[in-house]
């Protein structure tokens, strides 16, 4: 007996980025189709139809319903950001900030990323395992069907490589963030740190992980160690990605360009230049408006960046110390009041734009045919509640290649 189709019935809207390359930028990014009465018909992993109810003829075979009246359906969220491989939390740390002390304060005082460290070390891997499969539940429960997420909170041998096996494991896309700050045993010493990192680290980091990621920033690593990095990491074959201009503008859209990342992350202190270079590349500015909200920082110029032709993704940045969040709705939320983009250019900087940046445009990110069948119900009669329900229960079901995995 073959395998069932699913056919998803009778929702109140579908709204999908329209068909175009991505990453899409200008006007292309806020170019959403939208279908009313309309259904999604998944075959296997894969989506073989989208349409209007009108124009659905008899489907032969086992068909599996599900009925979406007074729903609407998007793609799979894609979070193109985050740090889910972690130990321990840093609510003493935020109780600290809320009363005044800075985030570079804390960082300096042994605080930051560092009192992560010490708990991700102190996890194991089987921590680590349990601790990414809480936080891709998160997700899950927010309409995230994709996540990347980042090593960088080990700083060690073992540590990197199992937070790396974790997210793999826990189905996400791995980033080798190996020199995200210089760890307790290397203080003072970054180029040190490197040259462990890069001989003992990366060889094994390489098998697992496709991309790599460097914090280019004050008190972090500075331009010439970010090349250094990033430039071993690609002769391994990794892709590359830059956490750049959080705090201070250190040369890292200028490095991105020169060694083609696929982005450049952050950009809260990104200014004229900045934007002009970014506009005139094909690396993309993925803004996490979330982390820029946690530490009280500017937003990002993700409306600037819109409008001189840059393309961008939109991103949670979830981690312990600077964005505790994993929704991307409340992302979407953010875009609108807070960077001033329309629902539709949130959609799809979190969805086709963020597929974009992890390789995985062609598959991910649309509801069409070919695609996988990935799709978020919402408990809405408009698809635009994703941006316009601040923090409100607005994923009612989660279909994951094929699959409904959340009711």
């Amino acid at each position: 007996m073959s395998e069932p189709r699913l056919l998803i019935r009778d929702l109140a809207q579908l709204a999908t980025p329209a068909a175009g390359d991505a990453p899409l930028r200008g006007a292309s990014l806020g170019a959403v189709e939208v279908i009313e009465d309309a259904y999604v018909l998944c075959a296997g992993e894969e989506i073989e139809a989208v349409g209007r109810m009108r124009d659905l003829g008899p489907l032969d075979g086992n068909v599996v319903e599900l009925d979406g009246r007074g729903r609407c359906a998007i793609p799979g969220l894609v979070d193109c950001h985050t740090h889910p491989a972690f130990g321990g939390d840093r609510v003493e740390e935020f109780s600290l900030r809320a009363g005044g002390a800075s985030y570079e304060e804390l960082h300096a005082a042994g605080g930051g990323i560092r009192s992560t460290v010490r708990a991700t070390r102190a996890a194991g891997e089987d921590g680590l395992r349990t601790a990414v499969e809480r936080h891709r539940s998160w997700m899950l429960r927010q309409g995230t069907t994709t996540f990347e997420g980042k090593s960088g909170y080990g700083l060690d041998r073992d540590t990197e490589l199992a937070s790396l096996r974790a997210v793999r494991d826990a189905g996400g896309v791995p980033t080798w963030l190996g020199a995200h700050a210089v760890p307790p045993e290397f203080e003072g010493d970054a180029d040190a740190y490197l040259d462990f990192a890069l001989a003992e680290v990366l060889p094994e980091a390489a098998e697992i992980a496709e991309a790599a990621d460097v914090f280019l920033e004050r008190g972090a690593f500075d331009a010439a160690q970010a090349r250094r990095y990033l430039e071993a990491c690609r002769a391994a074959g990794l892709a590359l990605r830059l956490h750049g201009d959080q705090f201070t503008e250190q040369g890292a859209i200028p490095l991105a360009i020169e060694l083609g990342a696929r982005s450049v992350d952050h950009l809260e202190a990104t200014g004229e230049d900045g934007v002009r270079a970014l506009a005139a590349s094909d690396v993309v500015g993925v803004v996490l408006p979330a982390s820029a909200l946690f530490l009280g920082r500017p937003m990002p110029p993700a409306r600037t960046l819109v409008d001189a032709g840059a393309a961008i993704a939109l991103a949670t940045d979830f981690n312990p110390g600077s964005s505790f969040c994993e929704s991307l709705p409340i992302c979407c939320s953010l875009a609108a009041t807070q960077l001033k983009l329309s629902p539709a250019e949130a959609l799809s900087a979190c969805t086709v734009n963020a597929a974009h940046v992890l390789g995985r445009a062609d598959s991910l990110g649309r509801l069409a045919p070919g695609y996988r069948a990935d799709v978020v119900l919402l408990d809405a009669p408009d698809w635009r509640y994703l941006a316009y329900h601040l923090g409100g229960r607005i994923v009612d079901e989660v279909v994951l290649a094929g699959a409904s995995e959340l009711r």
